[in-house]
């Protein structure tokens, strides 16, 4: 590591985050945002902070899976109860100061997603400080909401999406709570489809009551 010497003679080690020029920094987290619905984007907002203030050198799935848990009710509630979330928490907030130490030399990069250098929007999330895996994992959750109709990707998008990848640092943690990553996932899924079911009775009702009806929810019931 390179040592810059200050006034005083003593070296100065620079920061191990790379630093980007602000204006092309926030062109890249206006691009992002614009794929995320508010809850998310507060999520992601809470990642980055996490990351700089832990001095970590990028966002990765484990700053993803701490925000998620945090902030969002409904991620919680795929869970199994408060104890396994508290749990989880516990865990998590034990990074800076023990396993997550060894992450700090290295990027989290398992393999199992694509790589993210090439032109698109995976660059402009890798290129805003993300690892590759969690970069994979924005884009996979918002692909996941754009298959549902959705404009913006939520929460439990994200949370499918970082679950899938066995070797991501936050199936890690995850398994080191205890929490199986098949049986989240499996949860999650449900979750979408129990929501599904009640807005298209919600529509159903509706068209009912205006004159009509959604053939698309008469064909599911």
């Amino acid at each position: 590591m390179t040592r810059v010497a200050g006034t005083d003679g003593v070296g100065v080690v620079p920061p191990r985050i790379p630093q980007q020029p602000a204006a092309e920094s926030g062109s890249h987290r206006t691009e992002l945002d614009a794929r995320l619905g508010a809850e998310l984007a507060s999520v992601v907002s809470g990642a980055r902070r996490r990351a700089l203030r832990d001095g970590d050198r990028q966002i990765d799935t484990a700053h993803l899976l701490h925000s998620l848990l945090e902030a969002d009710p409904q991620v919680r509630a795929v869970f199994d109860g408060a104890p396994q979330v508290a749990r989880l928490l516990g865990y998590l907030v034990q990074r800076s100061i023990g396993y997550g130490l060894r992450w700090q030399s290295g990027v989290e990069d398992s393999g199992a997603v694509p790589v993210v250098a090439e032109a698109g929007w995976s660059r402009v999330v890798a290129e805003a400080g993300w690892s590759p895996v969690a970069a994979g994992a924005m884009e996979s959750a918002c692909e996941r909401a754009e298959r549902r109709g959705d404009e913006r990707a939520r929460c439990l998008d994200l949370l499918a999406s970082i679950v899938t990848d066995p070797q991501s640092r936050a199936v890690e943690v995850l398994r080191r709570a205890g929490v199986d990553a098949r049986t989240l996932l499996l949860r999650i899924e449900n979750a979408f489809d129990v929501e599904d079911e009640f807005a298209c009775e919600f529509r159903l009702d509706f068209e009912t009551y205006v004159g009509g009806g959604d053939p698309g929810c008469e064909s599911n019931r």
